[in-house]
């Protein structure tokens, strides 16, 4: 989900590879200023914005040069080793020789943001890297059978081609704002950074709250997953909150790591770990009968093409997939991370592409053999004791480590952007910050286990969290930031010459005057039809954000009204219908 990439190198996951003062920089929100002494406006963050990109085009153009050595596979997905020890020289002769520049504003002493930004030059990253880091982060494929359950063939395979279609243009847009407005004097490190340049500090506030709301609820629902796994290991004789508490504990014990760099290869384990359950679910589930035990059905295994079952649970379904592409709140670390940022979209378009045709296939694959017998996760429906508790032993490990992961990223967003923020705590380099981080820790995971326990409704709980949260990185907010970026760079054709020594001097009018807003709509005609085009396109995604957040809290409510509701906190697994 929501990990800090860096570079990939010799088969490592690099996000747990940074220093603790390295990946503590990451996460303290940047207070920008322009010689002038006021904050940067957009004209300034797209000077030097471009000043980067041609640097990134010498340097591309240098290595080509250069040449490289190796097959084509080497090739796009790793870089010689003599590019990366003349990109790391250079990076370091940049930031220990950097000059003032009339061209940049410069002033006469390097201050130690900029000391920092230009060491954050050694972006190392390529595109074939960014793309297994994709296609790992993203939450998976785990709850697409339950989504095809939900809809039917036709509509779960045209929903995924629906919103592949449009996380691809979202990523696109993402993109194209992070190569106007990133810069090695004012890098953008995050989603919040970019909506931060856009539209000012309350929208940086907003996808901060929503992150944090997104990464503690993840945790919540790997806690209840893996509940409902050991319970199913139990064979049901060990009460379910206590399985939750287990996680919880063991999540506050694993939690206490500060760094990611200290998760090291069982960081990467995870990921290999979460492929072999796949492989063994869909083995599994092609040579044993569904679990009966799981799902109060009876008769035979059905599949339809359209299930025409209630609105509001069908898009309890569509949710799901949701999930599959909601990776987009990374993806601006990812570019953050890469060498040349230009090169993201090729990472991106495949791993669209990945997750349509892999994700896809083993949801209708599980579907088609299991019908309404369909778990959530998919491979807590296998019935064979053996076989179930092998991927239950298996997932709930990887469970557990990306819990902490993500956890760990969670306690960061909000320790350094509200208690440190807000409320003055220290940093968590300090030594007092270290016991507020271990105190945090233990409060984060102790409401992730309310969430888990007090909602023991997989599927609903991660239909809301996608409605809340990750559709809105996805859908909602891209187009949202598109429209403000074009706004106001067409508002700028009406401006004087720009000085980036004086950056404000050169604007006519403010946002405060008619004929800048009358600019920033009419002055371009193309521009026009496509800002036109992206107000409807947020107003469609809020709009089903607000109706898919209501039929799953509609859903959660009707759940705990039936007749044999999950109990919040109680003994009896969700899994458990004997």
């Amino acid at each position: 989900m929501a990990f800090q990439p860096a570079a990939i190198e010799g088969g490592r996951d690099p996000r747990v590879h940074l220093s603790e003062k390295e990946e503590q920089d990451v996460y303290v929100p940047e207070n920008y200023h322009v010689p002038d002494g006021t904050t940067p406006n957009i004209e300034t963050y797209m000077h030097f914005a471009k000043i980067q990109r041609d640097r990134e085009a010498l340097s591309a153009k240098s290595d080509a040069e250069g040449g490289h050595s190796g097959g084509l596979i080497s090739r796009i997905f790793n870089r010689s080793q003599e590019s990366d020890r003349r990109s790391v020289a250079s990076a370091h002769s940049d930031a220990k020789n950097v000059a003032p520049s009339s061209e940049e504003g410069g002033s006469a002493l390097v201050t130690s943001s900029e000391y920092r930004a230009a060491s954050g030059a050694l972006r190392t990253a390529t595109w074939g890297s960014v793309f297994y880091l994709i296609t790992t982060d993203i939450l998976g494929p785990y709850s697409t059978p339950w989504a095809f359950q939900q809809v039917g063939y036709g509509p779960g395979v045209a929903c995924f081609f629906v919103f592949g279609i449009l996380a691809a243009y979202s990523g696109f847009l993402l993109w194209w704002m992070f190569l106007k407005l990133d810069s090695e004097k004012y890098p953008v490190k995050s989603f919040g950074d970019l909506g931060h340049r856009i539209y000012g500090r309350w929208f940086r506030h907003v996808c901060n709250i929503l992150q944090s709301l997104q990464l503690i609820i993840n945790v919540g629902i790997i806690i209840l997953g893996n509940g409902q796994g050991l319970s199913q290991m139990a064979n049901f004789k060990l009460c379910f909150v206590v399985c939750n508490i287990v996680w919880t504990l063991a999540g506050m014990i694993l939690g206490q790591i500060r760094t990611l760099q200290k998760f090291g290869k069982v960081a990467n384990l995870s990921i290999w770990l979460n492929i072999v359950v796949l492989i063994m679910t869909m083995a599994f589930v092609a040579n044993s009968p569904p679990n009966y035990n799981a799902i109060p059905y009876v008769g035979p295994v059905i599949t339809q093409a359209i299930n025409l079952q209630a609105f509001q649970d069908q898009l309890n379904g569509i949710m799901q997939i949701v999930f599959s592409y909601g990776g987009a709140m990374i993806f601006i670390e990812f570019m953050a991370e890469m060498r040349r940022p230009m090169d993201f979209w090729k990472a991106m378009a495949l791993s669209q592409i990945f997750i349509f045709v892999v994700y896809m296939f083993f949801g209708l694959f599980v579907y088609t053999y299991q019908g309404q017998y369909v778990v959530n996760p998919a491979n807590q429906g296998i019935s064979t004791y053996g076989l179930q508790t092998a991927t239950n032993a298996i997932s709930l490990t990887a469970g557990l480590i990306a819990a902490a992961l993500y956890g760990n990223i969670g306690v960061k967003v909000i320790y350094n952007n509200i208690l440190v923020e807000i409320f003055g705590f220290p940093q968590l380099t300090a030594s007092r910050g270290k016991r507020y981080f271990a105190i945090s820790v233990v409060v984060y995971w102790m409401i992730a286990f309310i969430i888990g326990s007090a909602i023991p409704q997989f599927s609903l709980l991660s239909s809301l969290v996608a409605a809340v949260c990750i559709f809105q990185f996805t859908y909602t907010f891209p187009p949202f930031m598109i429209l403000g970026y074009c706004m106001q760079l067409d508002a700028t054709k009406g401006d004087g010459q720009f000085d980036v020594n004086n950056p404000h001097a050169h604007r006519v009018d403010t946002w405060r005057d008619l004929s800048r807003w009358k600019r920033a709509f009419f002055a371009n005609f193309k521009n026009t039809f496509f800002n036109v085009w992206n107000i409807l396109l947020t107003l469609a995604c809020l709009s089903c954000a607000i109706l898919s957040a209501y039929s799953s809290i509609n859903s959660m409510v009707s759940a705990f009204k039936s007749s044999s509701p999950p109990p919040s906190f109680g003994c009896r697994s969700p899994l458990d219908n004997s």
